[in-house]
């Protein structure tokens, strides 16, 4: 796929057209009679295992077993990291999960070009799929021109905080890069560790947050595209430049940044033993319920006003197997999930930080939703992540080099080296 990324206005021209519009052990099984081409329940494979994820999902297979004519669902969720690197033997495997959890744009692309992921022109006719929007038609859509992902949930990145910890250590919201320094240097001087990261066990992925903010606000999205997608290299001066910023707010990381899983930070932030993380809103779905209204977070901060501002707001949702046995049930399914009420159903079950993709679905209409979708409405560009503007083949070579540089900032120079060299080999695979 060429993976085209609108502007702001194009992409959110509707996200949802009502409005702007993570989701996506054990088996659920919803029952009725199956109208699937082969018998057997429709197998969901899910990486959602946080647990009110996990409940919620479980809450709309439920949903949808109560739907007349509804087959049979067989719900499996697996670790999100272990799911990344499986997924392709899912796909290829002779006997295959039917509908998986994951992500459209290029990512979905990359499976869709060897054939592996199933055809969804016929339910993108349906009433609930044609009246998304054209930034989503034009997401879920292969290079071959062919719909292969039914996309239900977008959510945003930022840096999250807790309102009670920042009034308590007497400090508020940054907007530009040396406000953030200040704010760093106010948190380390009453014994708090100002930022959270979680980039160790097998969350390594998170630090490519803080490289795609950086390159974005440095050289802009149009230019960090072009670079995940092999048009400039790794080891240019202009991505040197994102590695310097890096490094004047490297002493304010915790020092443990790479030893645990960003659930571990997640609990450092709900604890204030640190005091802010960029992540994305799914980390919600980890804390407990009553923390949710004590939940907030800034845009990350500007660096040069001159470049158009841009944020991370990754689409989730399916796509379908092509070897599936079970083409009619798996149709049937990704169609109610491409409803508003399933929708709706996997926000009042999770965490309620996601926005729906549906026109007609009803957000959380939290504050920090409002502020959430407002955040996103107010870019002038939109980026997925680091992933999901390339391909999950090259998201390892990412999590080599910025791990290496965390750990040993001062050899960035042959790490750049050294991580060009890797992404080359998956772009001329």
């Amino acid at each position: 796929m060429t993976n085209p990324q609108p502007s702001r206005r194009r992409f959110l021209a509707g996200l949802g057209a009502a409005g702007t519009t993570a989701l996506l052990s054990g088996c659920v099984t919803a029952t009725s009679s199956s109208k699937s081409s082969s018998k057997g329940a429709v197998t969901l494979q899910s990486n959602l295992s946080a647990p009110q994820a996990k409940a919620a999902m479980e809450d709309i297979v439920a949903a949808y077993g109560k739907k007349e004519g509804a087959g049979r669902v067989s719900l499996n969720t697996v670790a999100a990291e272990t799911f990344r690197t499986q997924l392709p033997t899912y796909l290829t495997s002779a006997n295959p999960p039917d509908v998986y959890t994951w992500y459209p744009g290029s990512v979905a692309d990359a499976y869709a070009r060897k054939d592996l992921l199933l055809d969804l022109d016929e339910l993108w006719g349906s009433s609930d799929l044609k009246r998304y929007s054209k930034a989503l038609n034009t997401l879920c859509t292969a290079s071959s021109g062919k719909k292969v992902f039914v996309p239900t949930t977008y959510y945003w990145w930022g840096m999250f905080y807790r309102k009670s910890h920042f009034a308590k250590w007497d400090v508020s919201e940054p907007r530009t890069w040396d406000e953030f320094l200040d704010l760093c240097d106010k948190l380390k001087s009453k014994g708090v560790a100002p930022i959270g990261l979680g980039a160790g066990g097998n969350t390594a992925w998170v630090a490519s947050a803080w490289f795609d903010y950086l390159d974005i606000r440095i050289n802009g999205a149009v230019y960090h595209r072009e670079l995940l997608a092999g048009k400039h290299r790794f080891d240019d001066p202009d991505v040197r430049k994102v590695f310097d910023r890096w490094q004047e707010v490297l002493p304010y990381f915790d020092p443990n940044g790479t030893a645990g899983a960003f659930q571990d930070a997640t609990t450092a932030l709900l604890n204030g033993r640190s005091g802010m993380m960029l992540i994305g809103t799914f980390f919600a779905d980890a804390a407990p319920k009553d923390a949710l209204d004590d939940i907030d977070f800034f845009r990350f901060p500007v660096i040069d006003a001159k470049v158009p501002l841009a944020e991370e707001a990754p689409t989730d949702g399916y796509f379908a197997g092509a070897r599936t046995g079970r083409r009619d049930g798996v149709l049937d399914l990704l169609g109610y999930l491409a409803t508003a009420e399933s929708q709706e159903i996997y926000i009042k079950g999770s965490s309620g930080t996601v926005l729906p993709c549906h026109p007609d679905a009803k957000d959380a209409g939290t504050p920090l939703v409002k502020k959430g979708r407002a955040h996103i409405e107010e870019a002038a560009e939109i980026t997925q992540f680091f992933n999901r503007d390339s391909s999950d083949a090259l998201q390892p070579t990412a999590d080599t080099a910025l791990t290496k540089f965390l750990a040993k900032p001062k050899e960035i120079g042959s790490i750049l080296t050294d991580w060009q060299r890797d992404a080359e080999k998956i772009w001329n695979a």
